[in-house]
């Protein structure tokens, strides 16, 4: 049996750091992207020598990520799982928001992952699963204004990937935007409601159940699909 591969942009802590782990105990080789020095990364490499090759790419730098892809060339994946996102400013309104954390939230949150999967996909095979990371925060249907500032950067990234799958009607793989739920990382906060092992195994459970199936989708955790 051929061994299936998952790309992971942005592992280095917290939700990518989780699914990488995750995906090397069910017995995949991971390729894993950081910035720069990843001391949680590297411990796990030690832990899982053979399958996990850590890779240098940062989102916001698109060269970094085309150089990827590049080296990357002769590979096939199963699974693209872009997961980069920052919040800053959750409390603050566009009044009085510092006007570059909003601009560094819509390139961080939004531009730079879809761009991420446009540059790496050809990389994806035919029955593979392309996947970002998003929020149940960036569903206008049933916002409530919590993070509102955030929470516009992640309506933006479910636009941007539905007009990158708009533009690839003939497609066949799955394509996922994923809710994790409010999780207690660096960046969800300790008042946060799941641990990281009540969300990441669910989500590569839900990733696993929507290999083959066409098309994009809005879905949390459960396989639940989430108003846009």
């Amino acid at each position: 049996m051929t061994e299936e591969t998952a790309l992971i942009v942005g592992a280095s802590r917290g939700l990518g750091l989780a699914l990488a782990e995750e995906w090397l105990t069910r017995g995949f080789r991971v390729i894993a992207t950081a910035r720069g020095s990843a001391p949680s990364l590297e411990d796990l490499r030690k832990r899982f020598p053979d399958r996990l090759e850590v890779e240098h790419a940062d989102v916001l730098q698109a060269g970094t990520v085309r150089d990827l892809g590049a080296r990357l060339k002769d590979r096939r994946l199963d699974v693209l799982f872009v997961n980069a996102g920052i919040a800053r400013s959750n409390d603050k309104t566009p009044v009085d928001v510092q006007e570059q954390d909003f601009v560094d939230m819509m390139l961080t949150n939004a531009l730079a992952p879809v761009r991420s999967v446009q540059l790496l996909d050809h990389l994806v095979s035919e029955d593979g699963v392309i996947a970002i990371m998003t929020s149940e925060l960036g569903g206008i249907t049933n916002s409530t204004g919590f993070w509102p500032l955030y929470s516009s950067s992640k309506a933006a990234l479910n636009m941007l990937m539905k007009g990158y799958a708009a533009h690839r009607p003939d497609d066949r793989r799955a394509m996922l935007l994923v809710a994790p739920g409010w999780v207690r990382t660096e960046m969800g906060g300790e008042e946060a409601t799941l641990s990281i092992d009540e969300s990441i195994p669910k989500v590569v459970d839900m990733i696993a159940a929507n290999r083959g199936k066409k098309g994009l989708r809005y879905l949390n955790r459960f396989d639940q699909e989430l108003s846009w």
